[in-house]
């Protein structure tokens, strides 16, 4: 799968915490973590690994953020001073892991390139004890194969491993253990992995290729030939519609969870303030994927942010 970084708008949508956390670390290990220092030496590894050195990691993190990740970087902005670096440290290590396919003409070098993550995350746990409390699993081949996922359920398993992976992540930085934050935390993930996957169809079908869901496309007898050539025929936009439709039902059960959910937790949820606003905007344009709209940075979404996270509410 692609792992692209949508340039200014969105971030990584492929390889990510799939190649590293495919379910949430067992507690025993997340006890082992906390016994552990702060998180600033992770940002140190991240950087030091990706040649930035090991001086100003934090800033490297950072900008690296907020070049590759602008939404991720905001909201991470917003979290407790003392969980923030953590954030940036975490993200950072996730958008050099997605960048991994686009820097790559052949897959034999970017399986290499993982290996050596992965040799890398194995090597701070024996000899240089890691600052984040982080189970890791490399994903090999899935997430570098060119391919559409076959069903919805496949981008959301994929979303669940990756984007909720981070969320679970998050709350452990702010020191929340909470079933009922677990099951928010995976309800956005999935909410922000179906609406990753359609801001980068543009993107992708500029390099010729479409990750949309297999059976909703054939659901509406859509071909990926169809995106490729940004047809924008209703039984196009249907698609669209029902991936979208998909994002939302799961912000909804989220939702549901409000109540139940401590208002410590409510930082590592800021992320559904953009989602909502790009479900507005694609439906505003009666769901066509290539209008030019969709790809405009809101300028009033640090402003939405600020709000949000006064408001203490997701």
């Amino acid at each position: 799968m692609a792992a692209s970084v949508l340039r200014s708008a969105c971030g990584p949508l492929r390889l990510g915490f799939a190649c590293l956390c495919r379910r949430r670390p067992p507690r025993s290990l997340w006890a082992r973590a906390r016994r552990l220092p702060g998180l600033v030496g992770s940002a140190r590894s991240v950087a030091a690994a990706s040649g930035a050195g090991a001086v100003g990691s934090d800033h490297y993190c950072m900008e690296l953020l907020r070049k590759r990740d602008y939404e991720g970087y905001l909201c991470s902005l917003l979290l407790p001073a003392q969980s923030r670096s953590s954030a940036f440290a975490l993200r950072a290590f996730n958008v050099e892991l997605a960048q991994v396919k686009d820097s790559v003409s052949e897959k034999t070098i970017g399986l290499m390139r993982m290996e050596f993550w992965k040799k890398t995350v194995d090597d701070i746990y024996r000899d240089n004890p890691p600052q984040q409390p982080v189970a890791l699993e490399l994903w090999k081949e899935k997430n570098l194969d060119d391919r559409a996922y076959r069903n919805i359920q496949e981008l959301e398993n994929y979303a669940e491993n990756t984007q909720s992976a981070l969320l679970y992540l998050t709350l452990e930085i702010l020191g929340v253990k909470d079933l009922h934050a677990d099951h928010a935390a995976s309800h956005i993930g999935k909410a922000q992995g179906i609406v990753t996957c359609l801001r980068a169809t543009p993107y992708h079908g500029s390099r010729r290729r479409v990750f949309l869901p297999m059976d909703i496309c054939m659901l509406h007898g859509v071909s990926q030939e169809d995106f490729l050539r940004k047809n924008q025929d209703k039984n196009v936009r249907d698609v669209i519609y029902d991936i979208a439709s998909q994002a939302h039902l799961h912000l909804k059960h989220a939702r549901s969870f409000h109540k139940s959910v401590p208002v410590k937790a409510f930082p590592a949820f800021l992320q559904t303030v953009a989602l909502e606003d790009y479900l507005k905007k694609i439906q505003r344009v009666d769901f066509d994927i290539f209008h030019p709209s969709l790809q405009q940075k809101n300028t009033l979404l640090p402003l939405s942010l600020y709000i949000q996270s006064w408001r203490n509410r997701y």
